[in-house]
């Protein structure tokens, strides 16, 4: 894995060059989806609802989101590139006892519990993730949508 902050640092920089053999119709190969969710807008819980997966694992951030019981429902590009794990090994494990047993605590877990009660959730917070991977600032956005989903937001400081 890349130690570059950038998530999609795996992906060709450079461009094949093209060729004067190629027929004038070829199609150009497709670009990567791009998002317009941002970690730090205002409206972003609300946005993640509504966007495809396309644009959820296009995102410049960690978005993972979870049933009411922490298990993962879907687990973004970013988020796999920064902790090392495919979305397919993340999808149905519980975030906070297998994924990241390191949350398991007062401060990430018991947030996310309160919220789930309360019906209400959006908290910010740094946090340091260390499980199978070196120590990791983050910034982490708890939030629930108006539809009762569960997201984790995660962006890397």
């Amino acid at each position: 894995m890349s130690t570059s902050q950038n998530p999609y640092s795996y992906l060709r920089e450079d461009e094949p060059e093209s060729s004067d053999d190629a027929p004038a119709d070829a199609e150009e190969p497709e670009a990567p989806p791009t998002s317009d969710l941002a970690f730090d807008d205002d409206g972003v819980g609300e946005e993640l609802r509504h966007a495809d997966e396309g644009e959820l694992d296009a995102a410049p951030f960690g978005i993972i989101q979870i049933d009411d019981a922490g298990v993962v429902q879907f687990y973004n590009r970013y988020e796999s590139n920064l902790s090392g794990v495919d979305p397919e090994d993340a999808v149905g494990t519980n975030f906070f006892t297998e994924l990241a047993p390191c949350s398991n605590n007062p401060l990430f877990l018991g947030r996310f519990k309160d919220g789930v009660r309360e019906g209400e959730l959006d908290e910010y917070f740094t946090y340091t993730f260390t499980y199978k991977m070196r120590p990791t600032l983050v910034d982490v956005h708890l939030y629930r949508d108006t539809a009762g989903n569960n997201w984790i937001l995660i962006q890397k400081r």
